[in-house]
């Protein structure tokens, strides 16, 4: 069951049912939903579905590649030579279907540029050279990594440039949509619990999944944070890991940041011990989307 969404899956739909081929990026941070909202819209059906692997070389991403080929019918496969190949493969399966729309959907789709791989080159001619001159494909990207598909899609300078006809960014939820999540979950909490877990989680759907409803609101925040084995112990850490190779700057920065109300100049930052003030990209990071909104999440925390 979805709560709220509703804009967002009206889009969805309404890529589906256009005459032409459409090219969809949902984006968010991570755990709040994105993959859940895409197989619940088109009920786990897809022409083709393929997730990238996190900290996978090109081989092993063109192995799976190839496997989610053969579990979406395909009798035989070849593993694919490069990015290129592959999204052939995959234009040859789409023409032997038959009519009507065909949904791809790639999930954690940075995690497929690996270095050298010329991933997002591949991607650009199988859009451009194959989907767009069709009118029966809809292709849909999704990942964690925000910057990444901003940077490499949103304002890719070359064969993507302005190809993505629906942009889909999830937030968190609100907190009506949180105590509707509760209630659909048979959750016996008051709105002032409500507040008191959206103080703690936010509004992240997969957070909220994990409240037992035999438990307190404290008792819940007591097991999945605070226990050894609790389910968000680590999460902190787990966050950024997945968003960054070198997590451990970015970390310190936030962790400065969190112990100042009133936020802090880039000047400041820097002054602190263990933040370098070298690196235009990371600086240049601390002003994307992302990872201003994980500073803010910090911070009311």
């Amino acid at each position: 069951m979805i709560i709220g969404r509703k804009n967002e899956q009206k889009e969805l739909l309404e890529a589906y049912k256009s005459e032409y081929s459409e090219f969809v990026a949902v984006t968010g941070r991570r755990r709040i939903g994105k993959t859940f909202l895409i197989r619940e819209t088109f009920a786990y059906k897809f022409a083709f579905q393929h997730s990238g692997i996190a900290n996978q070389k090109t081989k092993v991403q063109l192995q799976e590649f190839k496997n989610s080929l053969l579990k979406c019918g395909i009798k035989k496969c070849r593993v694919p030579e490069d990015w290129f190949d592959a999204f052939f493969l995959l234009s040859e399966f789409l023409d032997g279907l038959g009519e009507g729309k065909k949904v791809v959907f790639i999930d954690e789709l940075p995690w497929m540029d690996a270095p050298k791989s010329n991933f997002v080159s591949a991607l650009e001619h199988f859009w451009n050279g194959y989907a767009s001159a069709r009118k029966d494909i809809l292709l849909i990207i999704c990942g964690s990594a925000t910057s990444w598909i901003i940077n490499n899609v949103f304002k890719n300078h070359g064969g993507l440039h302005n190809r993505v006809t629906y942009r889909i960014h999830l937030l968190p939820f609100s907190l009506r949509e949180c105590e509707l999540y509760s209630q659909s979950r048979h959750l016996s909490i008051s709105r002032y619990e409500i507040l008191l877990c959206y103080m703690v989680m936010g509004g992240i759907p997969f957070y909220w999944s994990l409240l037992n409803r035999e438990y307190s609101v404290a008792q819940n925040i007591d097991n999945l944070f605070f226990n050894p084995k609790g389910k968000l112990r680590y999460e902190y850490n787990e966050l950024y890991n997945s968003l960054f190779k070198n997590s451990e700057p970015y970390m310190k920065i936030v962790s400065v940041l969190g112990t100042k109300k009133a936020g802090m100049t880039r000047e400041e930052l820097v002054s602190e011990p263990g933040i370098s003030s070298k690196g235009r990209q990371r600086c240049k990071s601390l002003r994307n989307e992302v990872f201003c909104r994980q500073i803010r999440n910090h911070k009311t925390r």
